[in-house]
């Protein structure tokens, strides 16, 4: 047995251990992949002695969401409020791509942990410290985490990977008339041309970066429209 794997086995328990165990596996093989059985052999222990830990598997995924929604970065106290957004919301972002089954679990989480309980807070109070009414600083928080989560459920379920696409909207374009369809034709041209000048550029297109310009775009555009409404 590898010097590597029997420390890790000797290693004791804990929650946060079972957790990231939990969390490598989801991110290996996705969430419905994951099971006690799975996670003990990967441990190197007695299935039944996970329970010592975890209930279940509910409180198990709960517990999962909870670390990953730590591994967001906060608005600092102090900080402008737009700066504040729009760092955790691209923190967010990569977050969410690192572990591509939670996007779709978080929001629909009931029970949130400490660490979630912390990012309200923090959110909360870099809106309600940037001079938000409660009542907007509600629906901001609303409106940009469901453009956050939402935009990572589109990207992540994208069939192509980010140096893909350019050629695949290519060939999706001979698939209809453009006379028949000119406004879609015009923007696939867009799509096709500013891939091709990325792929001669020194930085590769990657599936981590080739959302990333739209992203922060998009994003820009909710800041720019609550900061109209806050004045």
């Amino acid at each position: 047995m590898p010097k590597q794997k029997r420390e890790a086995e000797r290693e004791p328990l804990s929650v946060e251990r079972v957790l990231r165990q939990a969390i490598e596996l989801a991110d290996e093989s996705g969430i419905h992949a994951l099971s006690m059985r799975k996670l003990s052999q990967a441990l190197g222990v007695e299935a039944m002695s996970l329970y010592n830990y975890v209930a279940n598997k509910d409180e198990m995924i709960e517990g999962m969401i909870d670390l990953i929604v730590g591994e967001i970065e906060l608005p600092k106290p102090g900080d402008d409020w737009k700066r504040g957004m729009r760092r955790r919301a691209r923190s967010a972002h990569h977050v969410l791509l690192r572990h591509p089954w939670a996007a779709a679990l978080i929001e629909s989480s009931e029970n949130p942990g400490p660490m979630r309980l912390r990012y309200f807070d923090a959110v909360l109070a870099s809106l309600l410290d940037g001079g938000f009414p409660v009542a907007l600083a509600y629906h901001a928080f609303l409106i940009m985490d469901s453009y956050i989560y939402g935009f990572a459920l589109q990207e992540i379920n994208w069939p192509y990977a980010g140096d893909e696409r350019g050629e695949k909207v290519e060939e999706l374009q001979s698939d209809f008339p453009a006379a028949d369809f000119p406004h879609i034709a015009q923007v696939m041209g867009y799509v096709v041309d500013r891939d091709a000048k990325r792929a001669r550029s020194k930085k590769p297109i990657t599936r981590e970066n080739a959302y990333a310009k739209e992203f922060v775009y998009g994003f820009d555009l909710i800041l720019e429209g609550l900061e109209r409404r806050l004045r």
